[in-house]
Protein backbone atom coordinates (compact mmCIF):
# COMPACT_ATOMS: atom_id res chain seq x y z
CA UNK A 1 0.00 0.00 0.00
CA UNK A 2 1.33 3.26 -0.95
CA UNK A 3 2.95 5.37 2.07
CA UNK A 4 1.07 8.44 0.64
CA UNK A 5 -2.54 6.77 0.94
CA UNK A 6 -1.82 5.91 4.88
CA UNK A 7 -0.71 9.42 5.13
CA UNK A 8 -4.14 10.64 3.63
CA UNK A 9 -6.08 8.11 5.52
CA UNK A 10 -4.15 8.81 9.36
CA UNK A 11 -5.66 12.76 8.59
CA UNK A 12 -8.66 11.70 8.03
CA UNK A 13 -9.48 9.46 10.93
CA UNK A 14 -7.62 12.13 12.84
CA UNK A 15 -9.69 14.43 12.13
CA UNK A 16 -12.50 12.02 13.13
CA UNK A 17 -11.41 11.92 15.92
CA UNK A 18 -10.99 15.57 16.82
CA UNK A 19 -14.63 16.53 15.97
CA UNK A 20 -15.35 13.16 18.29
CA UNK A 21 -13.59 14.34 21.23
CA UNK A 22 -14.72 17.96 20.59
CA UNK A 23 -18.70 16.80 20.78
CA UNK A 24 -17.50 14.62 23.31
CA UNK A 25 -16.13 17.37 25.88
CA UNK A 26 -19.26 19.64 24.78
CA UNK A 27 -21.95 16.42 26.09
CA UNK A 28 -20.36 16.22 29.00
CA UNK A 29 -20.64 19.49 30.02
CA UNK A 30 -24.42 19.57 28.83
CA UNK A 31 -25.24 16.00 31.09
CA UNK A 32 -25.70 14.84 27.56
CA UNK A 33 -23.80 11.40 28.25
CA UNK A 34 -26.19 8.27 28.92
CA UNK A 35 -24.74 8.05 32.45
CA UNK A 36 -25.49 11.57 33.12
CA UNK A 37 -28.98 11.57 31.63
CA UNK A 38 -30.02 7.88 33.77
CA UNK A 39 -32.63 7.03 30.95
CA UNK A 40 -35.65 4.99 32.49
CA UNK A 41 -37.98 4.47 29.39
CA UNK A 42 -37.82 3.82 25.51
CA UNK A 43 -39.49 4.64 22.27
CA UNK A 44 -39.78 2.13 19.70
CA UNK A 45 -38.59 3.50 16.26
CA UNK A 46 -40.28 2.35 12.80
CA UNK A 47 -37.57 0.23 10.97
CA UNK A 48 -36.61 -3.20 10.70
CA UNK A 49 -33.12 -2.45 12.09
CA UNK A 50 -34.15 -0.78 14.84
CA UNK A 51 -36.64 -4.00 15.48
CA UNK A 52 -34.11 -6.36 14.94
CA UNK A 53 -31.53 -4.69 17.52
CA UNK A 54 -34.52 -4.09 20.31
CA UNK A 55 -35.12 -8.10 19.52
CA UNK A 56 -31.54 -8.38 21.78
CA UNK A 57 -33.02 -6.90 24.69
CA UNK A 58 -29.32 -4.62 25.30
CA UNK A 59 -31.77 -1.21 25.35
CA UNK A 60 -33.77 -2.98 28.61
CA UNK A 61 -30.82 -3.73 30.12
CA UNK A 62 -29.53 -0.42 30.10
CA UNK A 63 -32.96 0.92 31.89
CA UNK A 64 -32.28 2.03 35.55
CA UNK A 65 -28.38 0.48 35.06
CA UNK A 66 -26.40 3.62 36.18
CA UNK A 67 -23.11 1.00 35.80
CA UNK A 68 -24.60 -0.23 32.47
CA UNK A 69 -24.42 3.00 31.23
CA UNK A 70 -21.66 4.44 32.64
CA UNK A 71 -19.79 1.29 30.52
CA UNK A 72 -21.30 1.93 27.58
CA UNK A 73 -20.05 5.79 27.06
CA UNK A 74 -16.31 4.36 28.31
CA UNK A 75 -16.42 1.75 25.20
CA UNK A 76 -18.28 4.40 22.78
CA UNK A 77 -15.68 7.25 24.10
CA UNK A 78 -12.97 5.37 24.33
CA UNK A 79 -13.40 3.20 20.90
CA UNK A 80 -12.05 5.71 18.49
CA UNK A 81 -8.88 6.43 20.80
CA UNK A 82 -7.97 2.89 20.81
CA UNK A 83 -8.00 2.78 17.07
CA UNK A 84 -6.49 5.51 16.00
CA UNK A 85 -3.84 3.90 18.43
CA UNK A 86 -3.95 0.57 16.44
CA UNK A 87 -4.10 2.54 13.24
CA UNK A 88 -0.58 4.41 13.67
CA UNK A 89 0.93 1.54 15.46
CA UNK A 90 -0.19 -1.66 14.64
CA UNK A 91 -1.24 -1.56 11.37
CA UNK A 92 -2.22 -5.20 10.42
CA UNK A 93 -4.98 -4.95 13.09
CA UNK A 94 -6.63 -1.72 11.65
CA UNK A 95 -9.41 -3.76 9.63
CA UNK A 96 -10.70 -5.75 13.06
CA UNK A 97 -10.25 -2.82 14.89
CA UNK A 98 -12.51 -0.41 12.20
CA UNK A 99 -14.92 -3.28 12.81
CA UNK A 100 -14.81 -3.11 16.53
CA UNK A 101 -15.78 0.56 16.38
CA UNK A 102 -18.42 0.58 13.76
CA UNK A 103 -20.03 -2.47 16.08
CA UNK A 104 -19.92 -0.37 19.40
CA UNK A 105 -20.79 2.79 17.56
CA UNK A 106 -24.04 0.74 16.17
CA UNK A 107 -24.72 -0.65 19.81
CA UNK A 108 -24.83 2.37 21.02
CA UNK A 109 -26.31 5.23 18.94
CA UNK A 110 -29.23 2.90 18.66
CA UNK A 111 -29.40 2.65 22.55
CA UNK A 112 -28.73 6.34 22.95
CA UNK A 113 -31.64 7.37 20.38
CA UNK A 114 -34.09 4.75 22.18
CA UNK A 115 -33.96 6.55 24.75
CA UNK A 116 -35.67 10.42 24.50
CA UNK A 117 -32.53 12.31 23.82
CA UNK A 118 -32.32 12.98 19.86
CA UNK A 119 -33.36 11.74 16.40
CA UNK A 120 -31.34 9.06 14.70
CA UNK A 121 -30.88 11.16 11.65
CA UNK A 122 -29.04 12.92 13.90
CA UNK A 123 -26.38 10.62 14.45
CA UNK A 124 -25.98 9.01 10.85
CA UNK A 125 -22.72 10.44 10.87
CA UNK A 126 -21.19 8.07 13.89
CA UNK A 127 -23.27 5.32 12.35
CA UNK A 128 -21.90 5.07 8.80
CA UNK A 129 -18.40 7.03 8.30
CA UNK A 130 -16.47 4.44 10.54
CA UNK A 131 -17.25 2.03 7.20
CA UNK A 132 -14.48 3.87 5.10
CA UNK A 133 -11.98 2.71 7.81
CA UNK A 134 -12.61 -1.25 7.66
CA UNK A 135 -11.31 -1.78 3.60
CA UNK A 136 -7.77 -1.74 2.83
CA UNK A 137 -8.01 -1.91 -0.67
CA UNK A 138 -7.43 2.01 -1.98
CA UNK A 139 -10.23 1.81 -4.31
CA UNK A 140 -12.51 0.44 -1.94
CA UNK A 141 -11.91 2.96 0.43
CA UNK A 142 -12.04 5.66 -2.66
CA UNK A 143 -15.44 4.15 -3.31
CA UNK A 144 -17.40 4.58 0.10
CA UNK A 145 -16.15 7.98 0.66
CA UNK A 146 -17.62 9.07 -2.34
CA UNK A 147 -20.65 7.20 -1.34
CA UNK A 148 -20.77 8.93 2.23
CA UNK A 149 -20.15 12.45 0.20
CA UNK A 150 -23.23 11.74 -1.98
CA UNK A 151 -25.11 10.48 0.85
CA UNK A 152 -24.23 13.19 2.80
CA UNK A 153 -25.27 15.77 -0.29
CA UNK A 154 -28.62 13.68 -0.31
CA UNK A 155 -29.24 14.33 3.07
CA UNK A 156 -29.39 18.20 3.01
CA UNK A 157 -30.51 19.00 -0.83
CA UNK A 158 -33.51 16.33 0.32
CA UNK A 159 -34.48 18.41 3.00
CA UNK A 160 -34.57 21.61 0.93
CA UNK A 161 -36.63 19.27 -1.90
CA UNK A 162 -38.90 18.34 0.77
CA UNK A 163 -39.85 21.95 1.47
CA UNK A 164 -41.39 22.11 -1.72
CA UNK A 165 -43.18 18.73 -2.02
CA UNK A 166 -45.20 19.15 1.86
CA UNK A 167 -45.64 23.23 0.34
CA UNK A 168 -44.05 24.40 3.41
CA UNK A 169 -42.17 26.95 0.81
CA UNK A 170 -45.39 28.60 -0.44
CA UNK A 171 -46.90 29.14 3.22
CA UNK A 172 -45.15 32.53 4.99
CA UNK A 173 -46.51 31.18 7.65
CA UNK A 174 -44.77 28.50 8.26
CA UNK A 175 -41.47 29.39 10.05
CA UNK A 176 -43.54 31.17 12.89
CA UNK A 177 -45.99 28.01 13.29
CA UNK A 178 -42.10 26.32 13.43
CA UNK A 179 -40.79 28.33 16.34
CA UNK A 180 -44.10 28.78 18.12
CA UNK A 181 -44.25 24.88 17.88
CA UNK A 182 -40.64 24.39 18.76
CA UNK A 183 -40.26 27.22 21.55
CA UNK A 184 -43.78 26.55 23.40
CA UNK A 185 -42.01 25.24 26.59
CA UNK A 186 -39.59 27.84 26.75
CA UNK A 187 -42.40 30.79 26.27
CA UNK A 188 -44.92 29.51 28.72
CA UNK A 189 -42.04 28.94 31.35
CA UNK A 190 -39.25 32.14 30.72
CA UNK A 191 -41.61 34.72 29.24
CA UNK A 192 -39.29 37.34 30.10
CA UNK A 193 -36.12 35.64 29.06
CA UNK A 194 -34.59 37.30 26.36
CA UNK A 195 -34.45 34.82 24.22
CA UNK A 196 -38.20 34.02 24.50
CA UNK A 197 -38.50 37.28 23.90
CA UNK A 198 -36.34 37.44 20.56
CA UNK A 199 -38.36 33.89 19.73
CA UNK A 200 -42.33 36.01 20.38
CA UNK A 201 -41.04 38.62 18.13
CA UNK A 202 -39.96 36.31 15.35
CA UNK A 203 -43.14 34.49 15.46
CA UNK A 204 -45.13 37.75 15.78
CA UNK A 205 -43.06 39.13 12.53
CA UNK A 206 -43.54 36.52 9.84
CA UNK A 207 -42.46 38.35 6.85
CA UNK A 208 -39.07 38.30 8.92
CA UNK A 209 -39.42 35.13 10.09
CA UNK A 210 -40.17 32.97 6.55
CA UNK A 211 -37.32 34.93 5.09
CA UNK A 212 -34.87 32.73 7.45
CA UNK A 213 -37.06 29.87 6.29
CA UNK A 214 -36.53 30.79 3.03
CA UNK A 215 -32.68 31.01 3.29
CA UNK A 216 -32.65 27.64 5.36
CA UNK A 217 -34.03 26.41 2.32
CA UNK A 218 -31.45 28.01 -0.65
CA UNK A 219 -28.94 26.81 1.85
CA UNK A 220 -30.11 23.05 1.59
CA UNK A 221 -30.94 23.27 -2.34
CA UNK A 222 -27.20 24.30 -2.50
CA UNK A 223 -25.93 21.12 -1.62
CA UNK A 224 -26.87 19.77 -4.92
CA UNK A 225 -23.88 21.45 -6.38
CA UNK A 226 -21.90 18.66 -5.21
CA UNK A 227 -23.61 16.27 -7.17
CA UNK A 228 -21.85 18.07 -10.67
CA UNK A 229 -18.72 19.12 -9.36
CA UNK A 230 -16.25 19.01 -6.27
CA UNK A 231 -14.53 22.44 -6.94
CA UNK A 232 -17.18 24.18 -4.20
CA UNK A 233 -16.91 21.70 -1.67
CA UNK A 234 -14.96 23.80 0.40
CA UNK A 235 -18.15 26.67 0.07
CA UNK A 236 -20.56 23.79 0.85
CA UNK A 237 -18.78 22.70 3.99
CA UNK A 238 -18.95 27.01 4.84
CA UNK A 239 -22.64 26.13 4.15
CA UNK A 240 -22.90 23.46 6.15
CA UNK A 241 -20.98 24.88 9.34
CA UNK A 242 -23.05 28.25 8.75
CA UNK A 243 -26.11 26.18 8.94
CA UNK A 244 -25.55 24.04 12.42
CA UNK A 245 -24.82 27.58 14.24
CA UNK A 246 -28.51 28.91 12.67
CA UNK A 247 -30.12 26.07 13.81
CA UNK A 248 -28.55 25.63 17.36
CA UNK A 249 -29.66 29.53 17.87
CA UNK A 250 -32.81 29.61 15.81
CA UNK A 251 -34.64 26.08 16.60
CA UNK A 252 -32.55 25.16 19.98
CA UNK A 253 -31.26 22.12 17.95
CA UNK A 254 -27.70 20.81 18.22
CA UNK A 255 -27.21 18.85 15.44
CA UNK A 256 -23.17 18.91 15.91
CA UNK A 257 -23.31 14.69 15.49
CA UNK A 258 -23.90 14.96 11.48
CA UNK A 259 -20.39 16.88 11.52
CA UNK A 260 -18.43 13.51 10.73
CA UNK A 261 -20.15 13.11 7.20
CA UNK A 262 -18.83 16.51 6.35
CA UNK A 263 -15.23 15.08 5.90
CA UNK A 264 -16.25 13.96 2.77
CA UNK A 265 -15.76 17.69 1.53
CA UNK A 266 -12.93 18.73 3.29
CA UNK A 267 -11.16 15.35 1.91
CA UNK A 268 -12.77 14.85 -1.40
CA UNK A 269 -9.51 14.28 -3.26
CA UNK A 270 -9.88 10.58 -1.83
CA UNK A 271 -9.88 9.12 -5.47
CA UNK A 272 -6.51 10.90 -6.50
CA UNK A 273 -4.77 7.53 -4.33
CA UNK A 274 -6.18 4.49 -5.86
CA UNK A 275 -3.06 4.38 -7.95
Amino acid sequence: MPLHYNSYRNKIIAAYCIIFYVLMVYKWFNGMFLYQMDPYFFYTRKDVFTWLFMATRIHTFLLNNKAGLLVSDIFFYAAPLLFYFINRNFNKFAKPAAMVLLLINWLYVQCYTLYPTNSIEAHIGWLLFPVVFVPRNIKTAALLFDGLRYFFLFFFASAGIWKFVQGGIFNTHQMSNILLMQHKELLVATPEQWYAVFIRWLINHTSISYALYLMATILELCFIIGFFTKKHDKLLLFAFMLFLLFDHFFMRIPYYDIAPLALTLLFNRYRRYRS
